[in-house]
C-alpha cells in the first residue's frame, strides 16, 4: 500500500495556487485538496463537528474559490498531481450539474481528479438554496447513484426519491470513472463510504482516532461485500505524520495522509516563498522517508 501525500490549499490566497500546484507536483506530491463552501453566512450555530466550541477554522473573510474553476486552473498548470475536495458539500446541489462540471474537469486534467463529498453541517447553507436540510442525506446517496449513470455517457434515465428525469445524456462522458471519496466521521458517512464510495477522507484525526476508523471502515465494506474493490483513505492527522505512525495507517488500510494548510503550517501572513519552502521540507522530511511504506 503506497502511501499518497496531498496539500491542503484550505484558507489560503486563491491567486498563489496555480503556482503552488506547480511547486507541489516538482516537490513530489500526489495531490492538492480544496476545501469549499459556497457562502458563509454572517451568522450560523456554531454546529461545526471537529472542534470543542462547534465553531469553524474560517470567518466571513475567508476565501474558498469555487471548487472546480480552481481546480482547472490549477491542473492546467500542471501536469501529473491529482484533485480532491474535503468536502464538496454534495447535497447543496443538483446531481445533473455536478455530474457536467465534474465529467468536464475530468476532460481537461485528464482524469486527475477526485470528488470528496461531504453531507455538510451549516444547514444556513441549505436554508439559502431552498434545499431541504433534513433529507441530506437520503439525496447524497442518490445523488451518487445519479452521477455515476450520466458518467456512463449515453442516454440514462432515473425514477428515485427525490430525482426522475426521462432518458438524458450528457457528453462529454469522462473515460474511466471519477472516484468519489466521502467525508465525515459520523455513522452515516462511514456506512455511505462503505457502501457507495470509493474511498473515506478525513477532517484531521488523531492516529487512534484514525485506527478505529479505519477499522470500522474495513468491517463496513466487508459487511457490504466490498472489501475486494479499490479503496483510497485519505487520513489527515493532527500529529507529525511520522514512518511509523503512517506504516500502521497503511496496514490498516489508509492510501493517504495531508499536509495541513500553511496557514497552520507556516502561518495566515506566510509569503508565498515561505509556503514553498514548507512543502519542500515536507517533500525532505516525511514524503521521502515513507516512499516504500
Amino acid at each position: 500500500n503506497t502511501m499518497q501525500f496531498w496539500q491542503s490549499t484550505a484558507f489560503n490566497d486563491p491567486l498563489e495556487l496555480p503556482q503552488i500546484a506547480q511547486e507541489a507536483e516538482k516537490a513530489g506530491f500526489d495531490g492538492l485538496i480544496v476545501s469549499e463552501h459556497l457562502m458563509v453566512p454572517e451568522k450560523f450555530k456554531p454546529n461545526y463537528l471537529y472542534s470543542e466550541d462547534g465553531q469553524p477554522p474560517f470567518t466571513i473573510d475567508t476565501p474558498f474559490p469555487d471548487p472546480w474553476v480552481c481546480l482547472a486552473t490549477m491542473a492546467a498548470a500542471t501536469s501529473r498531481i491529482r484533485f480532491c475536495t474535503l468536502v464538496h458539500i454534495l447535497p447543496l446541489h443538483h446531481p445533473v450539474e455536478v455530474a457536467k462540471s465534474l465529467a468536464t474537469l475530468a476532460l481537461y486534467s485528464d482524469n486527475r481528479v477526485v470528488l470528496g463529498a461531504g453531507a455538510g453541517w451549516m444547514k444556513e447553507e441549505f436554508d439559502i438554496l431552498g434545499v431541504d436540510f433534513k433529507t441530506r442525506g437520503r439525496r447524497f446517496n442518490e445523488m451518487i447513484e445519479v452521477m455515476r449513470k450520466l458518467w456512463q455517457g449515453g442516454p440514462v434515465e432515473h425514477h428515485g426519491e427525490f430525482f426522475e428525469f426521462p432518458p438524458i445524456a450528457q457528453s462529454p462522458a469522462p473515460t474511466k470513472p471519477i472516484p468519489i471519496a466521502i467525508g465525515g466521521a459520523s455513522k452515516a458517512a462511514l456506512k455511505r463510504a462503505a457502501t457507495l464510495g470509493d474511498g473515506w477522507c478525513g477532517a484531521g484525526n488523531s492516529p487512534e482516532e484514525a485506527e478505529e476508523i479505519l477499522r470500522k471502515l474495513a468491517t463496513l465494506r466487508k459487511e457490504a461485500g466490498r472489501e475486494h474493490e479499490e479503496f483510497n483513505a485519505i487520513v489527515p492527522l493532527t500529529c507529525e505524520p511520522d514512518p511509523d505512525v503512517l506504516k500502521r495507517l497503511s496496514d490498516l488500510g489508509a492510501t493517504g495522509t495531508v499536509s495541513y494548510p500553511f496557514s497552520y503550517t507556516v502561518g495566515p501572513d506566510a509569503t508565498l516563498s515561505q509556503k514553498i519552502d514548507a512543502m519542500k521540507q515536507f517533500a525532505e522530511y516525511v514524503i521521502e522517508p515513507n516512499r516504500d511504506t
